[in-house]
């Protein structure tokens, strides 16, 4: 039996010494042109072409990142956007991460009820339990959205405690118009966000979900930039890990993402995807690297690493 995955992901942030994980989001019309303009790839038309050239781009993204941080985070409607032959190559990406060491996030939100909620838990967190699919690894955790309260939530949280498994409940993005559902107020003074915060904080402490580390397999996606209330969630929800969006082309700064992490520089990892993943069309390292894209997402992972480390230990 592997171990907690809130240990897991702790024990891979310091041995990479990177809190932070890349996030694979591929846009065909913004591949490299090595990729797609190869003669078997050059279709963005043709479905199974243009998933060839997503699983291959997303290939490389992970050979390039994989010495450098714990965890990718996929997004799943990127791939499902070309139906089938999008999920199988979904899965194949999943594949290809765990086999490189890392730790592996399906952004996929998925939030139901009743038996739909426990075909999602079962598609999209737990391990296969199909003979022939002996081979193949699912997600070690995925994001769910909490609208529908803990029926919605406990099909994934059961999923998680039997296979030591990962849940980020989607607590606050980090979209501007967020705001006008997640921070308005309740006849308590609480925000809804925070409202929300207080139910994970107790899903957290169930039976069988903490690890070693005191910190939960039930952590939370928290975006933003208000620090008042970055720090507020932080305080209500402790024994959850932040899975922290917004850095880069979101707008968010390293600095911004600093209340999400504890005093001792634990409690979150930040993603970044577009930020990194399409580097190469930044001229900050395009006139460093030129034609060579590989060497750009991997300057500006490095560059991500350095400036969360950089904001955490100037705290």
């Amino acid at each position: 039996m592997p171990d907690n995955f809130a240990d897991r992901l702790l024990a891979a942030i310091k041995a990479k010494g990177a809190p932070v994980c890349v996030g694979i989001d591929p846009v065909y019309s913004r591949l490299p042109a090595d990729i797609a303009e190869h003669k078997d790839l050059n279709d963005e038309f043709d479905s199974e072409a243009a998933v060839d050239a997503i699983l291959e781009f997303g290939r490389q993204v992970i050979k390039i990142v994989a010495p450098l941080v714990p965890a990718v985070k996929i997004n799943s409607a990127f791939f499902e956007r070309y139906y089938w032959e999008g999920v199988e190559a979904y899965y194949e990406l999943i594949q290809e991460a765990s086999e490189a060491g890392l730790l592996v996030i399906g952004d996929s939100k998925r939030g139901d009820v009743g038996s739909t909620a426990e075909m999602y838990a079962r598609s999209a967190l737990s391990e296969p339990d199909f003979s022939n699919l002996d081979d193949m690894v699912g997600p070690d955790a995925v994001t769910v959205n909490a609208w529908a309260g803990l029926d919605g939530v406990k099909p994934f949280l059961d999923a998680a405690r039997e296979e030591q498994k990962g849940v980020f409940v989607w607590v606050r993005a980090s979209n501007e118009s967020a705001a006008v559902i997640q921070d308005a107020r309740l006849e308590d003074g609480m925000t809804v966000a925070e409202h929300l915060a207080r139910q994970v904080a107790g899903w957290a402490a169930d039976e069988g979900l903490t690890g070693k580390s005191g910190y939960s397999c039930l952590g939370a996606v928290v975006g933003g930039r208000n620090p008042d209330t970055l720090h507020k969630l932080r305080a209500i929800m402790p024994q959850s890990i932040f899975l922290v969006p917004g850095f880069g082309a979101q707008g968010a700064s390293a600095a911004d993402v600093v209340p999400c992490f504890k005093s001792d520089g634990t409690g979150a990892i930040v993603t970044a995807s577009r930020s990194v993943i399409y580097a190469y069309e930044d001229m900050k390292y395009v006139e460093r690297f030129t034609s060579e894209w590989d060497k750009c997402v991997e300057a500006a992972c490095r560059d991500f690493i350095s400036q969360v480390k950089a904001a955490l230990a100037a705290r």
